[in-house]
């Protein structure tokens, strides 16, 4: 059987799985990127027209910046809302791994059925249903093919949230990922009614003046390898307040230490209020960062990937840079 023909039958399991129950919750990874938040959106699209009821959640804060996303305020936050109940049949998308899902696990009945969506080479295949594609650039591009295989119409809500997901995992069409699948299912996006022109200056130009202010505070610590082919930042604890910044000002300042001329790998740490590091890396294709990641017990892409380390920063740092610059050798 092709990898067409297994991606085939992955999803007439997803729906199979879906025909199974009449109740699901609906997850995605912490800290939720426009992927996540999109995916989750779809999916609550899809089994609203299915004739299902699903409840939508995620450990994290959600960021602002996709609050004009049909249904995004019900998607809710487990630091905000006081979510109970114990689900049979769960739907995780854009979740790398089952630990990425955080507390929300603790919403799942002991033995649920979980369908797994996901587009991270790094899966390891945790649902009872899996539906991976590690060629896709986003899972929302799975949800797509999806909603096909379902046999239903895109209105113009779920078009602008698949859009969203594309739009902000490949870095406005311009990352590796932009297959031509994606620029095919963009169109037809756009000619639903999605207006990408808006939507690329809302997610990817505009910035608050508390991310502008968390961009000046970490390229002022932007530090480089002696050959200039690692460059890193870094965020302590204290600098989202300080700067009068959300955790969701953080999403693409790293990119800034990639982007330098010569430089193969870009990383930014994040201290956390346990104290422990979030390190994402970025590479620009000589560096598989998903295997360096995964050595540190993360995940995700070949050029983009994270993985939390002990503090504090400066050790967690020399570690993961001496990390990296093996790799590159």
């Amino acid at each position: 059987m092709t990898g067409a023909e297994n991606y085939s039958v992955s999803l007439k399991e997803a729906l199979t799985f879906i025909e199974g129950h009449a109740s699901f919750l609906v997850v995605s990874h912490v800290q939720p990127d426009g992927d996540a938040i999109s995916s989750t959106i779809v999916v609550a699209w899809l089994l609203d027209k299915l004739g299902k009821n699903a409840v939508l959640a995620n450990e994290s804060l959600l960021p602002a910046r996709m609050s004009f996303l049909h249904r995004f305020d019900d998607i809710k936050s487990m630091k905000t809302a006081k979510l109970t109940g114990s689900y049979d049949a769960v739907i995780a998308v854009d979740c790398a791994d089952y630990r990425r899902i955080g507390e929300a696990t603790q919403l799942f009945a002991p033995n649920a059925a979980l369908l797994n969506i996901d587009h991270h080479p790094t899966n390891d295949g945790f649902g009872t249903v899996n539906v991976i594609r590690p060629e896709a650039a986003a899972t929302v591009e799975i949800l797509y093919d999806l909603t096909e295989a379902a046999g239903l119409t895109l209105d113009l809500d779920c078009a602008t949230a698949i859009y969203t997901g594309l739009l902000t995992d490949t870095g406005g069409f311009r990352y590796s990922n932009t297959s031509p699948r994606v620029m095919e299912i963009a169109a037809k996006l756009l000619a639903i009614g999605v207006s990408g022109s808006e939507l690329a200056d809302h997610l990817l130009e505009k910035m608050t003046i508390g991310k502008l202010k968390l961009l000046q505070t970490a390229l002022s610590r932007l530090t480089f390898s002696d050959n200039l082919e690692i460059g890193w930042l870094y965020m302590t604890k204290d600098d989202l307040r300080e700067c009068g910044a959300v955790a969701d000002d953080l999403e693409g300042i790293v990119n800034y230490a990639l982007n330098v001329d010569g430089v193969e790998v870009g990383i930014l740490f994040k201290e956390t209020e346990t104290g422990q590091v979030k390190a994402s890396l970025r590479s620009a294709g000589k560096a598989d960062v998903a295997a360096i990641a995964q050595s540190f017990g993360g995940g995700g892409h070949v050029r983009a990937s994270g993985c939390t380390m002990d503090g504090p920063i400066s050790a967690a740092s020399k570690l993961l840079v001496e990390a990296v610059g093996k790799a590159l050798v």
